[in-house]
């Protein structure tokens, strides 16, 4: 699949939901993830991302307004050693429980499936990045309702191997508005990263939709050494 603009991707659609991006910087030096939060809703945009250890929490921006915590709050980001986890919910726990049992990121999502949203039934989409001593693999996972009929859960994960440099894969969890929402197609769509943490943070926050958009993640982790730099822009302040 021909890598495409992840400006253009942004900027062409209202309403990704949630989503995450996983890659190299074009220098190769660093491994690189993005996490971004949307909301439709007044509870949903009443959130703002939080560090919590190495890794983040969602946080209520306003706590007289919290209607349901239960798909809103969560960690989107922990770290297990070498292991960086990102999800769009608290399948985030799942993962690093069950790895600490010996499972793989894989078998652990197995415990899990979509959202228990009707009528949306929202994909929960996960990424793990390892980065140990100068080699850096990843992979992602959506599991989704079967074409919206949720008797049955279509489940697909993707492992990338020495991913090439100033390439990274993106997965979100809505095609764009609707009513119900269209849940995420096809495979992680491969798009382009770049060399500098605050540019692409930069790029990234304003390609959203300036009414939906409520947080972002973004972190830059050295191959080499594992020392990492993160930045965090909450709509919210």
């Amino acid at each position: 699949m021909e890598k495409k603009s992840l400006e253009k991707e942004l900027k062409e659609n209202v309403y990704p939901g949630r989503g995450i991006v996983i890659g190299k910087s074009p220098d190769g030096k660093n491994a690189v993830t993005a996490y971004f939060i949307m909301g439709r809703s007044e509870n949903s945009r009443n959130r703002v991302f939080a560090e919590d250890g190495e890794g983040i929490r969602t946080k209520a921006f306003d706590e007289s307004k919290v209607e349901d915590p239960s798909l809103i709050i969560y960690a989107p980001v922990r770290v297990r050693g070498i292991d960086t986890i990102v999800t769009n919910g608290d399948q985030t726990d799942t993962v690093y429980d069950y790895m600490e049992k010996g499972w793989s990121f894989e078998q652990a999502l197995g415990l899990r499936e979509f959202e228990p949203d009707a009528p949306n039934y929202t994909p929960r989409i996960s990424g793990i990045l390892r980065v140990n001593k100068g080699s850096f693999d990843f992979a992602m996972s959506i599991l989704k309702s079967h074409n919206g009929d949720p008797s049955g859960c279509d489940r697909f994960t993707y492992h990338y191997e020495n991913p090439p440099a100033g390439e990274g894969y993106f997965i979100h969890t809505y095609m764009g508005d609707g009513d119900p929402l269209p849940s995420y197609e096809g495979d992680p769509t491969p798009v382009d990263v770049l060399d500098d943490i605050d540019e692409y943070t930069d790029m990234i926050w304003s390609s959203l939709n300036e009414d939906n958009k409520v947080s972002l993640f973004v972190r830059y982790i050295d191959i080499e050494t594992g020392e990492y730099k993160t930045r965090i822009v909450n709509k919210n302040k």
